[in-house]
């Protein structure tokens, strides 16, 4: 295991709880850190659309009188925490990467996730950037302009959590807060080096409801699966504005980490048995990673889940809940639009409701061909994805062929269509010195478990990477 960071930016959420509780060193002298630390990341990578450091110093302020008086709020008293703007914050606009989108507010409301974060005494440092509406796997927008790599600001962080992927790296409070309709947390976490989870659908209470309805989660973005564990035990309380939210969980998630590995079901599938191309050395970190788990005992088979691509049916459901975005707009408007969000609006503005309720019918096949491979398997191991961070600024890798983002990242969005728990944990870098993803996938309401595998890579060493290059890392 590496030696323990010294700075404060850069100690895990469940590491500054656990100082706080032994009054090593207090809330706002973390808040201090993380702030500095969030300046720092925000003029190398634009991650941010908004900083509120007198906010998050007064509410550090109020956690260290409740450490002081030994009693905190909750597991999370005084840890940073980052939210995407897409994600309701009371007292910040929620600006969506859009300029059709009007600052003035008000802004009330809470969304479920921040407000059980914030109940627990977690100190919100900021919001974080998202392409516009949350449309595509990259993040620039026309109204905060593009978002770098950690590791590399030219690249791109991913998206459309980009702006939490690189805040998380970067030291920019431990915790954030991101939403993934078709792999939004695990494409930025993936590329930036840090864990996500895609919990399964309405397990994370959503308001307001998405315009691309069931395939949208919200999700933690963290430095580690303990960390994860950690949030999950806060955003999943109860919240009746979300009409499909899951019932109450049944056990802890940070308890349910020291788990075994030994003895698990572990399909491995280099590329879901699809013709697509992982670059040789994704493919050997994400083998590297499937090792490590067998040499925790888990019972591996090499084994495709025998599944065709469902990407024809993401698009019809994701474009026509992007056309639902806009539908309210009028020309002038329109003409604001990112280009290629304005491109796929049309398009899913020109489908039927019959075509929907196909892409429906395969959405469901899926899910039960899923299932019926979980009956078998316990855990799905694939690549993230199938490369490393590309150019900054562009929804596809040049020269690729592709025409949407979809096209690179054909193992993250068919389990968004199957609602299941989905995890990504770094597992290496390639010759530039960029992060590699592995992904965990488990059977719906398996979140622990995904969970308890993650950690088990933590534990044996397997996410150790170094350090990101934008801050001179």
């Amino acid at each position: 295991m590496t030696t323990e960071p010294t700075h404060l930016a850069d100690l895990t959420a469940t590491r500054l709880a656990a100082g706080y509780a032994a009054g090593e060193f207090s809330p706002v002298e973390a808040a201090r850190a993380v702030l500095e630390r969030a300046e720092a990341a925000q003029a190398a990578t634009n991650c941010f659309t908004r900083i509120d450091a007198d906010e998050a110093l007064s509410a550090a302020k109020e956690s260290e009188e409740r450490w002081r008086a030994g009693a905190p709020a909750g597991p999370v008293d005084g840890v940073p925490v980052t939210v995407k703007d897409l994600i309701l914050t009371r007292g910040a606009p929620t600006l969506r990467g859009s300029r059709t989108v009007r600052a003035e507010g008000p802004w009330e409301e809470d969304a479920p996730s921040v407000a059980r974060l914030r109940e627990s005494g977690a100190v919100v440092v900021g919001k974080t950037t998202t392409p516009e509406f949350g449309w595509k796997g990259v993040t620039d927008s026309p109204r905060h302009g593009v978002t770098g790599n950690p590791y590399d600001p030219g690249r791109t962080a991913g998206g459309s959590s980009g702006g939490s992927g690189a805040a998380v790296a970067l030291g920019a409070g431990p915790l954030s807060l991101g939403t993934d309709g078709g792999g939004s947390v695990r494409i930025p976490a993936s590329f930036c080096g840090i864990f996500a989870l895609k919990a399964t659908y309405g397990r994370v209470p959503l308001y307001p409801a998405s315009p691309f309805g069931t395939l949208a989660h919200v999700g933690p973005m963290t430095r580690d699966a303990a960390d994860a564990a950690l949030m999950m035990e806060v955003i999943c309380g109860a919240d009746w504005r979300d009409w499909s939210q899951l019932g109450p969980v049944g056990g802890s998630f940070r308890e349910a980490l020291a788990g075994p590995v030994s003895g698990l079901r572990v399909a491995y599938s280099p590329s879901l048995g699809w013709d697509v191309p992982v670059a040789p050395e994704v493919a050997a970190a994400v083998r590297g990673a499937v090792g490590t788990l067998a040499g925790l005992g888990a019972s591996v088979e090499e084994i495709d889940p025998g599944i065709t691509d469902p990407v024809d049916a993401f698009h019809t459901l994701w474009f026509s809940g992007a056309a639902r975005v806009v539908q309210h707009l009028d020309d002038a408007e329109r003409a604001l639009l990112d280009p290629g969000l304005a491109e796929i609006c049309e398009r899913g503005a020109r489908y039927s409701a019959l075509d929907y309720l196909a892409a429906v019918d395969v959405r469901m096949a899926l899910g039960q061909a899923m299932g019926r491979f979980h009956s078998a398997y316990d855990l799905l191991v694939t690549p993230t994805l199938p490369i490393t961070a590309f150019e900054a600024g562009a929804e596809v890798p040049a020269g690729s062929g592709h025409t949407r983002w979809t096209g690179w990242t054909p193992f993250t969005y068919p389990f968004n269509l199957t609602q299941q728990p989905a995890a990504t944990v770094p597992c290496g870098v390639d010759g530039d010195g960029m992060p590699i993803g592995v992904q965990l996938v488990g059977a719906r309401h398996a979140d622990a478990l995904v969970l308890r595998a993650a950690h088990a890579l933590y534990e044996a060493g397997t996410a150790e990477i170094p350090a990101p290059a934008a801050l001179g890392g």
